[in-house]
């Protein structure tokens, strides 16, 4: 049977509870679904100790960036929206005792709810182009829905009118 994570403290009690009424450890395996050295392992720990909680979300190593450390770098983030990481990581090292890396400041931004994104790519309008869209609007403002529904609209591709048969 694989490793399913820590059990809650609900499923714990009912381990101790079912071994506690008198079930045997393989009859509370088989009520629970828990594999035998789960319900013995938790047992053994509750008649020792008396907890039921699993404490292995205490272990690893304390992350670097703290509630404090995560406004500043919204900061960091606010003040400049183009910033690399690395930009980001470099401001945020800079007068800091404890530095971070670049991997670090991706996982807290991730945290935080910050995702990296590109700009879509999209042609610019050259100032002869914007003079010519300009005159075409202020010609055309004052024609009806009924009049704009005459125009035949295609793409900027060129047609000759000999593919036309009117």
């Amino acid at each position: 049977m694989g490793k399913k994570g820590d059990l809650s403290d609900f499923e714990c009690a009912m381990v101790v509870g079912a071994r506690r009424a008198g079930l045997s450890i393989s009859k509370t395996a088989d009520l629970l679904g828990f594999s035998c050295t789960t319900i013995s392992r938790v047992y053994r720990e509750w008649s020792e100790k008396e907890k039921i909680s699993s404490e292995r979300q205490l272990c690893g190593q304390k992350c670097l960036v703290d509630v404090r450390g995560k406004r500043r770098m919204g900061k960091l983030v606010r003040d400049d929206r183009k910033a690399t990481v690395t930009q980001i990581t470099t401001r945020y090292n800079q007068g800091m005792q404890n530095t971070i890396s670049e991997h670090t400041t991706r996982r807290a931004l991730k945290q935080m709810g910050y995702s990296s994104r590109r700009p879509h790519q999209v042609p610019l309008l050259s100032a002869k182009n914007r003079k010519w869209r300009l005159q075409f609007a202020q010609a055309h403002q004052n024609r009806t829905i009924e009049n704009w529904k005459n125009v035949a609209w295609s793409d900027d591709s060129r047609i000759s009118a000999a593919t036309f048969k009117w």
